[in-house]
């Protein structure tokens, strides 16, 4: 059974390993008969105003704060459908949402609404986000913000427990929305890019791709990764330029059985 005390040893060994430039963050759901810690921030009736979800998740993995949103505390209304605080209304699915302005007809901006991950709406009246180092709440999800090149370690780290790759979702609209509820419906690893919304109001960097998944896998991806670094594959990387470089040995035997005319 895992514990916060175990998921913070995690989160800050993580950190250690990917070296990232901002804090993994925890996610929770919340539902009416959840607790709430103490030191979760209302943006309305903390902040004096209200919060997009991509800069809640800003602030806490920048900041280090922990920030509870209801439906009343959101300013954009792609999560509050995402997430199952709303019902979504006939006119965003039948894709006014998106046309005329950001989808050429009227079918297209429907194919995208109807397309968005949703929870089911009436279980969720809210959701959390926190540093996962200090996540005073149990986070159903978390979620690494890093370089193509650290999304690489999270891959070698898949493929190394388990031999298999990622089927991503990846969309230029409602990011948050793609970072949260896949992991959540399908249990499983997820890598998705920020939208548009992300990059120009919740200061992501342009370089960045985001990493989710069930905090059940935290474990699972410390250990592949601790196992790629003693292979020389972990961060920072060693670089070389050097042409006909030294190959490992399975490279050279599978060589051989293939016939390339390198092989002496």
């Amino acid at each position: 059974m895992i514990d916060l005390e175990r998921i913070h040893d995690q989160a800050k060994e993580l950190d250690s390993v990917l070296r990232c430039q901002s804090l993994p963050l925890g996610v929770r759901m919340v539902q009416p008969h959840d607790e709430v810690p103490q030191n979760a921030q209302r943006p309305v009736r903390d902040m004096g105003h209200h919060l997009s979800f991509c800069q809640a998740l800003a602030l806490s993995r920048r900041h280090g704060l922990t920030i509870l949103e209801s439906k009343e505390d959101m300013w954009c209304c792609e999560p509050v459908l995402g997430l199952g605080l709303a019902e979504p209304p006939d006119e965003f699915l039948d894709g006014h949402h998106r046309f005329p302005g950001t989808a050429s007809t009227l079918e297209a901006g429907a194919t995208w609404a109807r397309n968005m991950p949703r929870l089911a709406c009436d279980r969720y009246w809210g959701v959390l986000t926190g540093p996962l180092e200090t996540a005073q709440f149990m986070p159903d999800i978390f979620i690494v913000y890093a370089e193509p090149a650290k999304m690489t370690q999270i891959m070698l780290a898949r493929n190394w427990l388990d031999g298999k790759d990622l089927h991503c979702i990846l969309s230029g609209h409602a990011a948050c929305v793609y970072y949260v509820v896949p992991p959540l419906t399908d249990r499983e690893w997820h890598m998705t890019i920020p939208c548009g919304g992300d990059l120009r109001r919740a200061v992501c960097r342009e370089q960045d791709m985001v990493f989710s998944a069930p905090i059940e896998a935290l474990g699972d991806l410390l250990t592949g990764l601790k196992a790629i670094q003693k292979q020389g594959l972990g961060v920072p990387l060693h670089v070389s330029v050097a042409v006909e470089y030294p190959l490992p040995e399975s490279y050279v035997n599978l060589g051989k059985m293939i016939g390339m005319d390198w092989v002496r």
